[in-house]
């Protein structure tokens, strides 16, 4: 098992994803596609960000709130223009809307999960979309990357 990282460690780990994926179009026609061929989920970046994360869901500082269920914290306010969120849910969270949208790196936890219908890997929203982000069939670990940290709930 890998050993349990502090919060600075990590966001060293998370800074070249979030570099590689500053030029992705989350407009695009394929955009998942496009985080997926600048950052491959079965890459060895993903790999030691998901190992890290995986250890670190006990810590003090990776998912320190709660809320209906769900875990969540803040792991970088400004990481190459992106905030950085990690969830931990199986039920559905709060509707919400990604004015700049939203690229999501989702790693199973439990069971066979979906994130929103898709499975473990990357799910990237456009600018404006609104959803409901639920999980299905299982538990998921998300980290969201959300440029210029822009997320509007109660919408």
């Amino acid at each position: 098992m890998t050993q349990t990282l502090t919060k600075e460690q990590f966001v060293e780990l998370l800074r070249p994803l979030a570099a590689a994926l500053q030029p992705i179009d989350v407009d695009g026609k394929d955009a998942a596609a496009a985080a997926e061929r600048a950052v491959p989920f079965a890459g060895p970046a993903v790999a030691a960000v998901r190992a890290a994360a995986l250890a670190s869901i006990g810590s003090d500082w990776l998912l320190p709130k709660a809320s209906a269920g769900i875990r969540f914290g803040r792991v970088a306010k400004d990481l190459h223009g992106f905030s950085v969120d990690a969830v931990l849910m199986d039920v559905p969270g709060p509707r919400h809307r990604h004015p700049n949208g939203e690229l999501d790196l989702c790693f199973a936890t439990r069971g066979e999960p979906k994130f929103d219908g898709k499975p473990p890997g990357w799910v990237v929203y456009g600018k404006g979309s609104v959803h409901v982000p639920t999980v299905r069939g299982g538990e998921m670990l998300i980290l969201y990357f959300l440029p210029g940290g822009a997320i509007e709930f109660g919408v």
